[in-house]
């Protein structure tokens, strides 16, 4: 199963001249095909040798390979002079293809998927990197996804939110993946901006005082890099204030809960409660139904929020809430882990839901992919449940959860004026 691992480049240096290679071969129909005409289906006979036919196959892996290396290219986490062409070459690569040849792409990180799968309508997205800022920013952090419904529902939602909310203030996207950038911007020609070229433009337009949210779950390691990356600019505005991610201050132990936590506990628990068709969550406690909701899990220290976060579900007296993650880190979070705590408790019916700001590549293959190893498949397997269902949805898009941040960007807001 891919995960969205952030892997150097293997192929970068090479990308445009395959790309060149490629106009040449890629979409090049064979003798087989060429012909201007063809007999009737009862009148068809093979003239094809098995020779012929083993140079069309080669042919055609050749393009294949061709394309995917082009992708793997630009499967990467630094921005450099090349990658605008690298991801135009690389969806050239991919559009001069066959349908044949495009399900033979396969690579280090390529596959059919990767141009290939329907993940909504980009052009409901809003990019937010345009110019004319004004003098306050407030720059929206996202990690990001190449998921468009779910980049429209998640993180744009939280966006228009706040821009709603602070009208006084431009809001502005970044995204800290590069890969996801990539990805969007070869498939969809959706450019979005990286933490530096947001930070660039914010400085070129004169922004005098800059409100950074991130849309991150906790202070885990990506939180700490985007902070830095604000720090390295902190001198070029008057002001600057970063306010905190969704699950607040992470705490020493996993008992140390904070309103935040409890906010989103009541949110997420509510939301998913009522997609399910229960009034409450003891109501699909009676039920026999138990609630998983799946975060990502970090060895990060900051780790410690999702037991507290099982321990905030405890707390508010959800009980048939469960916290698990797909890395198992916590150890008790990991799939076979819940498992056993839902069979112990006696439950027969699973509600499966992320636990992750956007659905996208972690929520639709981990949680609820075809693979063995997805959770869906593994609960299944289990044999212990009466049914297993899924909820695709990104924390984003619950007002509740919006507005969070907006009382987090407040916070950051009210700290500019001392």
């Amino acid at each position: 199963m891919k995960h969205n691992n952030l892997k150097k480049p293997a192929a970068v240096l090479t990308a445009l001249a395959l790309a060149a290679a490629l106009l040449a071969g890629c979409g090049a129909p064979s003798d087989s095909m060429a012909a201007s005409s063809a007999p009737a289906e009862s009148e068809a006979v093979s003239t094809e040798t098995p020779a012929e036919s083993a140079d069309e196959g080669d042919a055609d892996e050749v393009a294949a390979k061709k394309c995917a290396d082009l992708i793997d290219a630009i499967y990467v986490q630094e921005r450099t002079d090349d990658t605008d062409a690298q991801c135009e070459a690389a969806k050239q690569a991919w559009d001069t293809l066959t349908d044949t040849q495009k399900e033979l792409v396969e690579g280090e990180n390529a596959d059919p998927d990767y141009f290939g799968r329907n993940t909504g309508d980009a052009n409901l997205d809003d990019s937010r990197n345009g110019d004319e800022i004004g003098e306050n920013e407030l720059l929206v952090v996202s990690f990001g996804t190449s998921f468009n419904s779910s980049r429209v529902a998640d993180i744009k939602g939280i966006e228009d939110a706040l821009q709603a909310a602070y009208p006084d203030w431009s809001v502005r996207r970044a995204f800290t993946a590069q890969i996801i950038i990539n990805h969007v911007q070869a498939r969809d020609g959706e450019k979005i901006d990286n933490m530096k070229q947001a930070l660039d433009r914010a400085v070129a337009n004169g922004v005098k005082n800059l409100v950074v949210q991130p849309t991150h779950l906790m202070h885990g390691a990506e939180y700490d890099e985007m902070c830095e990356a604000v720090n390295e600019y902190a001198d070029k505005f008057e002001s600057v204030a970063i306010a905190e991610p969704l699950l607040g201050e992470v705490g020493a132990d996993a008992t140390e809960i904070n309103a935040d936590k409890e906010a989103v506990a009541t949110a997420i628990t509510t939301e998913a409660v009522a997609a399910a068709g229960y009034d409450d969550a003891a109501a699909a406690a009676a039920d026999g139904t138990a609630f998983v909701f799946m975060g990502h899990g970090t060895s990060h220290t900051a780790k410690i929020s999702y037991s507290q976060m099982q321990m905030t579900m405890q707390t508010l007296g959800y009980d048939n809430v469960f916290i698990g993650t797909v890395e198992g880190e916590p150890e008790d979070t990991a799939c076979e882990a819940v498992i056993e705590k839902i069979k112990e408790a006696g439950y027969t019916k699973v509600v499966l839901r992320p636990l992750m700001v956007v659905a996208g590549d972690h929520a639709n293959n981990d949680m609820a992919g075809d693979d063995a190893d997805s959770w869906l498949s593994q609960f299944k397997a289990a044999g212990c449940f009466d049914s297993v269902d899924t909820q695709i949805a990104g924390l984003g898009e619950i007002a509740d959860v919006q507005q969070i941040y907006i009382d987090h960007t407040k916070a950051a807001i009210d700290s500019l004026n001392g």
